[in-house]
């Protein structure tokens, strides 16, 4: 999920304000039940920038639920996609490593997880905003007028319908995926 984009820092004061307070109160009341359903929480993105108590409560809660193995759930927060391709490309190259789609892929933010098959983006939006640019080459994209709050199980069952009658040929023709 995409919680804070590096670019939401461009907002006024007193909503970032609010986002941040939306997060600590949201990691207060969630941690806890995601330990005992099994799900483990990682924070992608950048955490300069991050206060020091936004920072501890991100630390606290990937600790908390890091043992778990039933889900991984990555929360994208102060992230970008072209952060993370930046990112990426730096950590090879202070390796001293060859820059290949491979060990680029392995050193982004979210490798170990796999590339997304489906991208749902809500809110009436028809842009990615900068997230999983790298990771969404090959997803297919549903677009929901539906805002985030408000989508439910109904509309994720009409983006999964959607999902499952389209040809995935990456790169091949129909006649080749038959």
């Amino acid at each position: 999920v995409f919680a804070f984009s590096s670019e939401n820092w461009n907002r006024p004061a007193d909503e970032v304000s609010g986002l941040m307070d939306l997060l600590a109160g949201a990691l207060a009341r969630e941690v806890s039940q995601l330990k005992q359903e099994g799900v483990r929480l990682r924070f992608v993105g950048s955490r300069s920038g991050l206060s020091e108590k936004v920072r501890q409560g991100l630390h606290l809660a990937e600790l908390e639920t890091s043992s778990n193995t039933g889900l991984t759930l990555n929360v994208c927060f102060n992230y970008g996609g072209r952060w993370d391709i930046v990112q990426a490309a730096r950590a090879l190259a202070e390796r001293g490593e060859d820059i290949t789609e491979d060990s680029l892929s392995s050193a982004m933010a979210l490798s170990p997880s796999a590339d997304p098959d489906l991208f749902i983006r809500t809110g009436g939006e028809y842009r990615i905003s900068n997230f999983l640019l790298w990771q969404s080459a090959y997803a297919e994209f549903f677009f929901s007028p539906v805002l985030w709050p408000d989508f439910s199980e109904i509309d994720l069952d009409t983006a999964l319908t959607e999902f499952n009658s389209r040809e995935r040929r990456f790169g091949k023709t129909s006649e080749q995926v038959r």
